[in-house]
């Protein structure tokens, strides 16, 4: 029996998966992670975001996914993913896998939106994300104390840059937004030296730590 098999047939009959969804899976988990070490530019980025019934993670239930890919420095407007979970959940959870890939994770408020995500990715596929994430809440006023010196909401944030977007609280309207202050990150990130996956990362765990010290 293969992993395919063994998945296919370890889910009881309702929640059997469609063959193409369990080879995609079989082939996002053979994806090697991205190096973390490349430059910005030479770095696919995977902005991933959730649209909830609220803010709850124990009461409330996931909606919709959505995905925005940064690659060169650029956001492409080709280069999105959005689904809500009905009617089929595996289906729209496989197709964020699919376009996620392996890449950095850049996801505003980590605990909220992976939160509510990864027990439904455990639940609905027996997939864990275990992504390498970048996460905007503590990245943001860590790189720009001037404008917020502690972690603010997403609209606060969105107003002191000026930024847009289509539909607030909507997972690609949401992410769309957060795609566009990562890219302000980044900048000021390469302007401090900061200049790969890892050196971000790195920043925002020295703020976090900063945090917990304060």
């Amino acid at each position: 029996m293969n992993w395919i098999s063994r998945f296919i047939g370890g889910r009881g009959e309702s929640e059997a998966l469609d063959r193409g969804v369990a080879e995609t899976l079989a082939h996002w988990q053979s994806l090697v992670d991205a190096d973390l070490s490349r430059a910005h530019f030479e770095t696919r980025y995977a902005v991933l975001n959730t649209e909830a019934t609220g803010l709850d993670l124990d009461r409330d239930r996931l909606l919709a996914v959505g995905a925005i890919a940064i690659e060169g420095g650029l956001i492409s407007p080709a280069g999105s993913y959005y689904s809500t979970l009905e009617p089929s959940p595996s289906l729209a959870l496989c197709g964020l896998l699919e376009f996620v890939r392996k890449d950095p994770v850049v996801v505003f408020n980590a605990a909220f939106n992976l939160g509510m995500l990864e027990p439904v990715l455990d639940q609905r596929l027996g997939i864990a994300l275990d992504a390498q994430t970048i996460d905007l809440y503590f990245l943001l006023p860590a790189l720009f104390p001037e404008r917020h010196g502690n972690p603010v909401r997403l609209g606060d944030w969105m107003e002191s840059f000026g930024i847009g977007t289509f539909q607030r609280h909507h997972a690609l309207g949401d992410g769309w937004a957060v795609a566009q202050l990562f890219l302000a990150a980044q900048a000021r990130a390469l302007a401090q030296g900061a200049a790969s996956p890892r050196a971000l990362q790195d920043l925002e765990r020295a703020y976090r730590q900063y945090r917990r010290k304060a």
